[in-house]
């Protein structure tokens, strides 16, 4: 049967999934890496970056791809810590009432 905790454990594995995902090796070589997407010209940046190719933030017209390259590196970036103590979580929750 399909309850919460199945779709906790999906969600989770899920944004693990995401967060491994490594830039060098697999997104940069499909074009979904942060560093892929400098050499767009669809792509706008804001005028005051200092040196490092910032997006500005009120880019209305942004593609699905774009929002999704964003959305990955977010996870990559936020999710990581938070991560590791809700697999530690749910593995001793697997261990001790399996």
């Amino acid at each position: 049967m399909f309850g919460l905790g199945k779709l906790l454990y999906v969600v989770v594995l899920t944004i693990n999934g995401i967060a491994v995902l490594s830039e060098d090796r697999f997104l940069n070589r499909i074009g979904w890496g942060s560093k892929a997407n400098i050499n767009n010209p669809n792509m706008q940046f804001n005028q005051f970056s200092t040196g490092d190719m910032m997006m500005n933030s009120n880019n209305n017209d942004g593609s699905i791809k774009v929002k999704l390259i964003n959305l990955i590196s977010a996870i990559r970036t936020l999710m990581r810590i938070p991560l590791i103590a809700i697999n530690i979580l749910i593995i001793l929750y697997e261990l001790i009432l399996g």
